[in-house]
């Protein structure tokens, strides 16, 4: 096989990516590098005003980027997410399944409907996507990738109050592998990212709206090896590997990106 200079191994040109969750924090850095790399990119976001201005700061930047609303709980706007992105960039190559909520409520004090939220959220979400993104490159006959971003909570749970999260990620990293099996001979690669502690503005980038949040983020950072949470760019930098040729013969992986939380 010829090796490719690295330049070219990590051109998107041609490529589109869709990023749900994409109008801030890490779907928002995952969005720039891809645009960065040369990807058209398609942020679909529940708030249509965030998700907008998003899109237009990667264009600001002379990268071609728009938005959409998109719930992912919805399989219906999913599928018109799909259908947006082959309709304005004439592919779909790249699905980023970021979108995700992580209430912090224990387990005897929740009920059958805060369960629900999130796995249709993390779980079912991601699903929907993935089924339709997966039929759009199959369809097209050029392979594609897939990338779900996961958490170390779905190989350690982090505190006591995300079970419903941690069932998410776990279902989530399973639903990853066994994806990668069905899909593999369509020449579709199907990884996940497991971020550790993030600096997102849910997590500590700034003051955290919710006072339980930011008690569950300082006991984190003071466990982390390396003594600091991530930026959002650390995350979106793997996410780039993944969605480019440097990833080629990986699929059913998952990258722990954690600053070494997991060792502790």
């Amino acid at each position: 096989m010829e090796q490719k200079p690295i330049a070219e191994l990590m051109n998107l040109s041609g490529k589109t990516a869709i990023i749900t969750g994409g109008a801030m924090g890490i779907g928002y850095a995952i969005a720039t590098r891809l645009a960065e790399a040369g990807a058209n990119v398609l942020i679909a976001d529940r708030d249509e005003e965030k998700a907008a201005m998003a899109a237009a700061a990667l264009n600001e930047r002379g990268w071609k980027a728009s938005s959409t609303v998109a719930d992912v709980s919805d399989e219906s706007q999913v599928t018109a997410m799909v259908a947006r992105a082959v309709a304005g960039f004439g592919s779909l190559d790249i699905l980023v399944n970021n979108a995700g909520i992580y209430p912090t409520k224990l387990v005897l004090e929740s009920t059958k409907e805060d369960f629900e939220k999130v796995i249709h959220v993390n779980l079912m979400g991601a699903f929907f996507a993935a089924k339709a993104a997966a039929g759009a490159m199959i369809a097209q006959g050029a392979g594609g990738k897939i990338i779900n971003i996961t958490s170390i909570d779905a190989l350690h749970p982090s505190s006591a109050g995300l079970a419903f999260y941690d069932a998410s990620k776990h279902g989530l990293w399973g639903f990853t592998k066994n994806l990668a099996l069905e899909l593999a001979p369509h020449g579709i690669t199907v990884n996940a990212i497991a971020p550790g502690g993030v600096l997102t503005p849910g997590t500590g980038l700034g003051a955290p709206a919710d006072p339980a949040i930011a008690k569950i983020t300082a006991a984190f950072t003071a466990k982390i090896p390396m003594h600091r949470m991530a930026d959002a760019d650390e995350i979106g930098k793997v996410a780039l590997f993944l969605a480019s040729d440097l990833s080629s013969y990986m699929t059913g992986s998952q990258v722990v990106v954690d600053g070494g939380t997991l060792l502790a």
